[in-house]
């Protein structure tokens, strides 16, 4: 083998590909050929989250490296995938065939070149069923992705997209807390809150395969992407978020106190003293929500550097640690 090549060889960065997968048999065996089409060089994870059919069996028969998930939702999956696989790119694609994957080296090419830390692909519907990006799903996107940018900033349009191209820099500082379908919504906050360079591109989103079955619930997972993004906004920005309570709190107690002031100012009494004195604690309560974010925003400020200083401490994609090469 001649130098030049070599020199390429350990400069190619390794892509791996990671699917989560319940029950998807029907659809599995179509994910790994696509993927083997777009890029060949990739290694293929599977990660079977307690499927009780035979997609495990499917991928391992179709080349697929199979990991075995116990504990159920996506959440638990993603933390799985990052922990044990090795890689300078990570392809992130939900194993139900929805996702058009032909477009794959481009999102890798992007994050590349430019070296990103997340390549989000945008769905765009195919068009050919009504019922495969739901009018109720595109607009319980649309909330909850402009919650997130109003809260956090960043520009996405489909933070709940399950097709991602991460750096390893990404997926090595990604400390993964949710459990289920809401993972994508802290996928979205951890890039925002480390002001990751990241981008969006549109795929195709196409219908689900005859027999196949979606595991998502319109309200009961919107419910928990919801309290997800009210969770990350209490311990992302609490001074925010309790600085707003205490001036709900003090405006309250100043409206109360307006009456009772010009009543004492007239007569010199206080004739309703539990009114008083529940102002008072109203008061309090508005200047102990605000100390409590002060001290909050100092934890939140530590966090964010210990997870920038991790960050900071792995290559990025252009930069691929040679010390970890075979």
């Amino acid at each position: 083998m001649n130098d030049a090549f070599s020199d390429a060889l350990r400069s190619a960065p390794r892509i791996a590909a990671v699917i989560p997968c319940y029950n998807e048999a029907l659809a599995i065996a179509q994910v790994v050929a696509e993927f083997r089409t777009a890029l060949p060089e990739a290694e293929i994870h599977v990660f079977d989250n307690a499927s009780t059919d035979d997609t495990a069996a499917i991928a391992r028969a179709c080349g697929a490296q199979v990991t075995y998930v116990a504990l159920p939702g996506k959440g638990n999956v993603a933390r799985r995938m990052f922990a044990d696989v090795e890689a300078d790119i990570y392809v992130m694609v939900d194993g139900d065939a929805t996702y058009d994957l032909g477009e794959l080296r481009l999102l890798v090419d992007t994050l590349i070149e430019g070296n990103l830390d997340m390549v989000v692909g945008s769905r765009q519907d195919d068009g050919h069923d009504v019922q495969t990006y739901r009018a109720g799903h595109r607009f319980g996107n649309r909330l909850l992705t402009g919650a997130v940018a109003a809260l956090f900033g960043g520009r996405l349009t489909d933070m709940l997209s399950g097709l991602r191209v991460f750096s390893r820099r990404y997926a090595k500082s990604f400390p993964a807390v949710s459990k289920g379908f809401e993972i994508e919504t802290e996928l979205t906050v951890h890039a925002l809150e480390l002001r990751m360079p990241f981008a969006e591109l549109p795929v195709r989103y196409r219908s689900r395969l005859e027999g196949s079955h979606s595991k998502l619930s319109t309200y009961r997972d919107g419910w928990r992407i919801l309290k997800t993004i009210c969770k990350l906004f209490v311990s992302e920005r609490p001074l925010l978020f309790f600085s707003a309570i205490a001036a709900v709190l003090a405006v309250g107690s100043v409206i109360g106190a307006v009456p009772l002031g010009m009543t004492y100012l007239e007569t010199g009494l206080v004739p309703r003293l539990p009114t008083a004195v529940l102002l008072t604690g109203t008061m309090l309560s508005a200047m102990l929500a605000f100390v409590c974010g002060i001290v909050l925003h100092t934890v939140t400020i530590g966090r964010q550097e210990a997870k920038r200083l991790r960050y900071l401490a792995i290559p990025g994609v252009r930069h691929p640690q040679p010390a970890e090469r075979p």
